[in-house]
């Protein structure tokens, strides 16, 4: 039986590791009232896949990411924590994004959780 469990992890272990990611940030959205969310908010879905957009021509942070969800712009990666994922974006690493949370919320940072990824 044990000799049986190390051929099993070389069977299960690949299969399973094709599909591993490691998140590198979980965050707010930032701007979600600024870009037709409202008009968006019926239709998006946690798990929904966000593109990110680098911008470092943009004049009030030269590292924005903006974050579309079906080629609609929906906010950017709050600037605090915007300059990892820009330089890794730059170095063109494959970083992905996703919604975690959507929230009623009053407050427009409390809407829209999202994270960032990479797949492995």
């Amino acid at each position: 039986m044990l000799r049986i469990i190390p051929l099993l992890m070389l069977i299960i272990v690949p299969a399973y590791a094709a599909d591993a990611q490691i998140i590198v940030q979980r965050s707010p959205l930032a701007g979600f009232q600024y870009y037709g969310g409202k008009q968006l908010w019926d239709d998006m879905k946690i798990g929904d896949v966000l593109t990110l957009v680098r911008e470092p021509e943009n004049v009030h942070d030269a590292n924005a990411v903006r974050v579309e969800w079906n080629s609609h712009r929906l906010g950017y990666v709050p600037r605090r924590e915007n300059s990892d994922v820009a330089r890794q974006m730059d170095r063109g690493a494959p970083v992905k994004a996703r919604i975690v949370r959507l929230t009623q919320a009053r407050n427009p940072w409390q809407r829209v959780e999202f994270e960032i990824y990479v797949d492995l």
